[in-house]
């Protein structure tokens, strides 16, 4: 991934890493053979090597602070295209992924680091690899003193090198448990500082209840973080002290054997610079690999949610015949739906056809399986029985970029983009970004034509609240924003609309009304609506009822039937007596 990032960047890195390993063993080579000089009195060659050493310093500083730049730039660029790696496999997801905790617990680990920890893998293996060539030369001087030195020096370090990869799977392990906390507390800290929530924490005063929710959770979170510390710190300073015990006991052996001739000076300096160091680089070797150990497991997150499969599969599959062509328009055959882990369908044994430039309303109370059936006609959920056909296709089986082009969407829960009127609007139709006389035409078929002439910049204004010079919208104002996307994408066949009016005020919603015909005319609409002045104008209304079809048929019929739509539309007209 790194050199897929930066190839000309990692490979200077590595090249730079093969130079920094060779040289502290010939500084200290250096440092051998210019004691031995001070002692021997040989004044030129106290001065070749002064300044060879020197020059070696000097080399040694440059390398790493040459490394050390490649690696920040290095960084900065593989932890942004993790970022993206992480983001375009979420636009691949289905909606059912981001509607389950699990996922967002996954996702949660996988995006935690995944700006550094990437890179702490790329620089900690070079590290490896530059400290086993560095201790190579180390062990080759050292050899020549001791083969049980070198021995030593190997041992030493092992117990606090297995104690640090233990630890560092208990940290791995209790973040990962943790995760559901680690969203809490983000969710919590949304909620106490963000425009979505401000207005209602204040109004009903548990702004004080949150924060000292949040304030018990974190708590209990670095109290576990520091109880880990603790049982860490400890061992690892035990086993350190082991290792250095080594040290000067090997030590002592070369001061011993300087006293009493059997090596020189330069050599006892040589032999307990390449010990030291050496065991460092060996410490070095090993923590890195205990850590490696733990960027693997967290890496293992990662690359679970990367390898994560998009649902295709389905459940069994009932067709029916439909009472039109297959072939044309929008049919439903037997369609029924449970969300994972649910024990009842939302939706359940439902037939319906659409024909082409024919007007379909969805009427019901809540949770009557409304919005459901609209993802289902979308494509955002694959039927767990049934068949959502478009023109003879599989809804769910077209392609993404294919399929969006057949449907223009008002959502109930519509976004609310932090960018300019052209993006809110224009991202109905992308490729339209430009085209200002289309963007202006979509804004008046959505009621937002006063608005965008209110604005100090018309399409290029700012909205919401998130950045500079943004303008605040009313609930109403953001609807017609919103509905104005949808009428940006005019060449789609099949417009949808949920609760399009729910947020108009009293002259933008009858407006609407008037204008349904005409807006929707040589489209296929699906219309969700409590409101019957809307509801009334389409040629074709289904009652829903728990997930099943209650009545069917025009608004004068179902009048006529005295059912539940007769009922519903009795209140609603008793309501404005």
């Amino acid at each position: 991934m790194a050199y897929e990032s930066a190839p000309r960047r990692i490979a200077l890195i590595v090249v730079l890493t093969l130079v920094q390993s060779g040289i502290p063993p010939a500084i200290i080579w250096v440092g051998k053979t210019l004691v031995d000089s001070v002692v021997a009195g040989a004044v030129p060659a106290v001065r070749r090597f002064i300044l060879l050493e020197v020059l070696l310093v000097l080399s040694l500083f440059v390398v790493q602070r040459s490394t050390m730049f490649l690696r920040q730039r290095l960084g900065a660029k593989l932890g942004h295209d993790v970022n993206v790696k992480i983001l375009e496999k979420a636009l691949t997801l289905d909606l059912t992924d981001f509607e389950t905790p699990a996922f967002y617990d996954q996702l949660t680990r996988a995006r935690r680091e995944a700006s550094s920890r990437p890179m702490l893998v790329v620089t900690e293996t070079l590290d490896i690899g530059r400290s086993i060539l560095t201790l190579s030369g180390y062990a080759v001087l050292l050899f020549s003193y001791s083969p049980l030195a070198c021995l030593a020096l190997a041992i030493a370090s092992v117990p606090a090198t297995l104690a640090e990869r233990y630890f560092g799977k208990l940290a791995f392990r209790m973040r990962n448990w943790r995760s559901p906390d680690t969203r809490r507390l983000m969710y919590l800290e949304r909620v106490m500082a963000s425009d979505d929530h401000a207005k209602e924490v204040k109004i009903l005063g548990v702004g004080s209840l949150l924060l000292e929710r949040y304030k018990t959770l974190g708590a209990r979170i670095i109290e576990e973080d520091a109880a880990l510390l603790g049982r860490r710190t400890r061992w690892g300073t035990l086993l350190s002290l082991l290792a250095t015990g080594v040290y000067y006991g090997v030590y002592a052996t070369m001061v011993f054997a300087a006293t009493e001739g059997a090596i020189t000076l330069g050599e006892m300096t040589l032999y307990a610079a390449a010990f030291r160091q050496g065991q460092q680089s060996f410490e070095s070797v090993l923590t890195t690999l205990g850590g490696m150990h733990e960027h693997a497991l967290y890496l293992s997150n990662l690359f679970g949610y990367l390898d994560r499969a998009v649902t295709t599969g389905r459940g069994v599959t009932v067709p029916v015949a439909s009472t039109v062509e297959p072939q044309v328009g929008l049919s439903l055959q037997a369609v029924s739906f449970r969300y994972p882990g649910a024990q009842s369908f939302a939706v359940r044994n439902l037939s319906l056809d659409v024909p082409p430039g024919k007007s379909l309303a969805l009427v019901g109370f809540n949770g009557a399986g409304k919005s459901t059936l609209v993802k289902l006609i979308l494509g955002l959920y694959v039927p767990t029985e049934g068949h959502v056909l478009l023109n003879g296709r599989e809804v769910s089986s077209i392609p993404e970029v294919d399929r969006a082009k057949e449907f223009a969407v008002v959502f109930q829960d519509f976004s609310r983009y932090q960018l300019t009127v052209r993006e809110n609007v224009g991202f109905g139709e992308p490729a339209r970004l430009s085209d200002d006389p289309h963007l202006e035409d979509a804004a008046l078929k959505g009621g937002a034509r006063e608005l965008l002439s209110r604005l100090p910049g018309r399409l290029d204004s700012q909205l919401g609240k998130w950045f500079d010079e943004g303008a605040e919208l009313s609930g109403g104002e953001w609807q017609s924003i919103a509905l104005s996307r949808a009428f940006a994408r005019d060449k789609a066949p099949i417009l949808i609309l949920d609760e399009p009016t729910a947020a108009l005020d009293a002259q933008a919603e009858a407006t609407l009304f008037e204008r349904f015909v005409e807006l929707t005319k040589g489209r296929t609409s699906i219309l969700i609506s409590h409101r019957f002045p809307t509801v009334r104008r389409a040629d074709h209304i289904v009652v829903l009822d728990r997930g099943e079809v209650r009545e069917r048929g025009t608004h004068e019929e179902l009048v006529a039937s005295g059912g539940v739509y007769a009922q519903l539309f009795q209140l609603q007209r008793d309501g404005y007596l």
